[in-house]
């Protein structure tokens, strides 16, 4: 299990960390189970709905961000003068000593605190349904009788504690209030939630370029 699913599991279940070296059928008198905590909240209605709230809430920041990001890549790119897309040490030393540095600099910290507006909504959110995770697993495990939460490959019970999720937390904010601060366990949640969404939309990036490449044979194939 998880640093993360031992922080927030409900007391009430016997966490598979406690039990390892000893056989689980000699520690437990139920049902066994596994939870897969990111997988668990993006599935949920809150989530999705979230999302798309933090990209019309923030619009304005996105695209403020985005063409930041790109005047940035514009400076950087005068700086990269053997053409290889990046800035290596030599081609840093020169930009640190030219006169945009400072320009440079600034757009760098106007980047990060517009990330920091937008993540933190995203955590902000994602914060909200994981107060309502520890009773949704409970609720999940009572009524299944599981006794033990521990990795796969044992029955999957992520789709039920979604489903009660919905339920305790049809929907969440997307503004933090004034003095906010994430919390740890939030972010880290976050995080994972974020690797999961790229890898998504990576393998779906592949399997489009796959497919493509099957109604077209002649094309080229990519490396």
């Amino acid at each position: 299990m998880t640093r993360l699913a031992k922080l927030i599991a409900p007391a009430g279940l016997i966490l598979a960390a406690t039990v390892a070296a000893l056989p689980v059928q000699a520690q437990v008198q139920g049902n066994i189970a596994t939870v897969d905590i990111p997988r668990t909240i993006i599935g949920t209605t809150a989530f999705q709905t979230a999302y798309e709230q933090v990209n019309t809430t923030y619009s304005t920041q996105n695209d403020l961000r985005r063409t930041k990001a790109q005047e940035r890549q514009t400076m950087l790119a005068k700086f990269d003068k053997n053409g290889d897309k990046q800035v290596d040490d030599t081609e840093q030393a020169a930009m640190q000593k030219s006169p945009d540095f400072a320009k440079l600099q600034t757009l760098e910290q106007e980047i990060q605190g517009l990330n920091n507006q937008i993540d933190g909504a995203r955590v902000f959110a994602v914060e909200q349904i994981i107060m309502q995770y520890p009773a949704a697993l409970q609720e999940v495990a009572t009524k299944d009788q599981i006794k033990l939460v521990v990795d796969p490959p044992e029955a999957d019970i992520t789709a039920k504690v979604t489903a009660a999720l919905n339920t305790r937390v049809p929907a969440v904010g997307v503004v933090p209030p004034s003095g906010w601060q994430p919390s740890r366990e939030g972010v880290q949640v976050y995080q994972e939630i974020q690797q999961r969404l790229v890898a998504a939309q990576i393998a779906q990036q592949q399997q489009a370029a796959a497919a493509a490449q099957q109604g077209n044979p002649d094309a080229p194939a990519g490396r």
